[in-house]
């Protein structure tokens, strides 16, 4: 099981290995294991959500509990590096009519995972991989 400040100090490392600056924050609000919110420029997360999600997907990729994590994390900055990309889906997210926000929002996610692969080590690509393609079985149910 994760505690509190064990994800903390598993966030606030990786965050620091890749010399980014960002907030971190615990929200037993949160309905998603975790979350990154571009205007705040923070990383929040549900330690509940984090170890009901790893209890649903680490059984069949067999990883630590801190990688797990860190799997998680990479995702989120997926979105770091989405929205720092691509400014206009704010506006888009913000003014934008459904049908267009519905598809954006598709389109961010599937660019999420793509783009936080890109800071994975190599030794979690494989894992990582395979949590993606749990994550979207999970989505279909």
């Amino acid at each position: 099981m994760l505690y509190i400040w064990d994800i903390e100090k598993i966030v606030k490392n990786t965050l620091q290995e890749l010399k980014l600056n960002m907030n971190v924050e615990f929200s037993d609000k949160l309905s998603a294991p975790m979350t990154y919110n571009v205007s705040t420029n923070t990383i929040k997360f549900n330690y509940i959500q984090i170890n009901g999600y790893n209890a649903k997907i680490n059984f069949k990729i067999r990883e630590t509990d801190e990688n797990f994590v860190k799997i998680i994390l990479y995702h989120e900055l997926g979105y770091y590096l989405e929205f720092r990309k691509n400014t206009r889906v704010l506006k888009t997210l913000i003014y934008g009519e459904e049908e267009e926000k519905e598809q954006l929002l598709a389109e961010i996610e599937e660019n999420a995972w793509g783009l936080g692969r890109i800071l994975v080590p190599e030794y979690l690509l494989k894992a990582y991989d395979q949590v993606r393609e749990l994550d979207k079985l999970l989505l279909k149910v």
